[in-house]
């Protein structure tokens, strides 16, 4: 195999240089794209936002009294209030709001099964909800990787997406949401979720997920300790960053945290740590035994969160999945009941913020659709008012602690001079209630504007599916 992929890579180079010639001369024709930062206001159209109060995402007090200073797609300056506009600028007198980061959903799926209508209509909603940007945890790529391209050059009203390529072993791909998202092939066959063992070659692996466009590879289930290094290893020699799940049955979580992955998710999945019995496999639904953790702190837990802490690895939380997994398992929706209930999965949550872990802000799962709202109000809802971290701190986890998630922190989750013009403007301060970040007026995303009376709410045509035919 590698004797043919050296062969045509010699003719692929051949070609190449043939090429060459014709592709100078016709460069010096080409002019180039019409902005180099598609999606947003050419550099030079300058908005002022003038008198919000300000909150920057980093977790520091609020402050009044600023205008913000955006020039084309990113923030220019923090200014205070009083000083005269550019010649020539914008000016959006926000006084009496308050501005914070454009929110970022550290875990959603957009495309399982694939589903065009809906998932621009979820987009629409988040967007217009203050979400500028989400981490997409492994769906059909095919549609995703598209969507990513509608929303980041502006086709499409939508926060940008970031998203994973799955890894898991070959036992996880008879799960029915791995054919509806390799239809047309193999599943655990396609670069984007592909199964892989010992036998597989690991370097080629990895550089097949990266040719999705993928920011990360995720490591999901059904695979040995062994395994979990030799991808984390790969990936990030190739510079790929890595997130998985907390355990990924039967790897148990202390061993998936000693592979080093960027960001953990699924706060539940760290107490099969302390577990009797462990799922061998992601088919096995066996819950969390959550008597280790019947007395308040465990200091096991705590020595692990302490392992996390010192990797810097990032806890994707996840809380409203537990929540959403009990009602399902009570109206008998499912019939698995959840990995743990959502008391535990608080529990966890809380002693994870208390041991000094950064915990992102996922949701796993959408609101119903006639909810005006996407699901991230209701994640920040749950860590505010059930986990109890305090809402300065859960506004850093949909913000700053995202960006970071998504390995896109030099770039957004803070209002700084440089960073992205993502911003959410609402009109009561969320730092004394979190459900405020449910008033919103305007969310800008890369300098584009979003007013919140133009947001049209999704309908049921766009999300009930068409009858099948054959």
């Amino acid at each position: 195999m590698k004797r043919v992929l050296a062969v045509l890579a010699a003719a692929l180079l051949c070609v190449g240089a043939a090429q060459a010639d014709d592709r100078a001369h016709e460069a010096a024709d080409w002019e180039g794209p019409a902005s180099l930062d598609a999606g947003a206001p050419p550099t030079g159209k300058i908005v002022v936002y003038r008198g919000a109060t300000l909150i920057d995402g980093t977790g520091g007090p609020a402050r009044a009294g600023l205008s913000i200073v955006v020039d084309g797609g990113k923030i220019a300056a923090l200014v205070p209030a009083s000083e005269p506009a550019p010649a020539g600028a914008e000016v959006v007198d926000a006084t009496g709001l308050f501005v914070l980061p454009g929110l970022i959903d550290s875990h959603v799926h957009l495309a399982t099964p694939p589903d065009r209508r809906i998932a621009e209509a979820e987009l629409r909603r988040a967007i217009y909800g203050g979400i500028t940007a989400v981490r997409d945890m492994a769906d059909d790529l095919r549609l995703v990787g598209e969507l990513a391209r509608e929303a980041r050059v502006g086709e499409i009203p939508a926060p940008d997406i970031y998203y994973a390529a799955l890894m898991a072993g070959p036992s996880f791909f008879d799960d029915p949401r791995t054919i509806a998202v390799s239809q047309g092939a193999v599943p655990g066959q396609t670069p984007w979720m592909q199964a892989v063992d010992a036998s597989s070659d690991m370097p080629l692996a990895i550089a097949m997920a990266r040719g999705t466009s993928a920011s990360a590879v995720k490591i999901y289930a059904n695979l040995p300790p062994d395994m979990v290094r030799k991808i984390a290893a790969e990936a990030h020699r190739q510079g790929l960053p890595v997130w998985a799940h907390g355990m990924v049955f039967p790897t148990p979580p202390a061993e998936v945290i000693d592979a080093g992955p960027d960001v953990i998710s699924h706060t539940c999945y760290l107490a099969y740590q302390f577990s009797a019995k462990r799922p061998a496999s992601y088919q096995d639904a066996t819950p969390a035994d959550p008597a280790p953790f019947a007395h308040g702190d465990n200091p096991d837990m705590a020595a692990l969160l302490a392992r996390m802490k010192a990797k810097g690895i990032i806890l994707d939380a996840t809380t409203r999945v537990y929540v959403e997994g009990e009602k399902a398992y009570a109206a008998k929706a499912t019939t698995k009941p959840p990995r743990c209930g959502s008391d535990l999965a608080f529990r966890l949550t809380a002693q994870a913020y208390r041991e000094g872990l950064l915990i992102s802000a996922g949701t796993d799962g959408f609101t119903p659709w006639q909810d005006a709202y996407p699901s991230l109000h209701e994640e920040l809802e749950y860590l505010s008012k059930k986990v109890g971290m305090p809402n300065a701190q859960v506004i850093r986890s949909a913000t700053q602690i995202s960006a970071m998630a998504a390995g896109r922190e030099a770039e957004m989750g803070a209002i700084a001079p440089g960073k992205l013009a993502n911003l959410v403007f609402v009109d009561k301060d969320p730092l004394a209630d979190i459900s405020n970040l449910r008033r919103v007026v305007f969310t800008v995303k890369r300098g584009v504007s979003y007013a919140r009376k133009d947001y049209r709410p999704i309908t049921a045509d766009e999300v009930e599916r068409p009858p099948a035919t054959h």
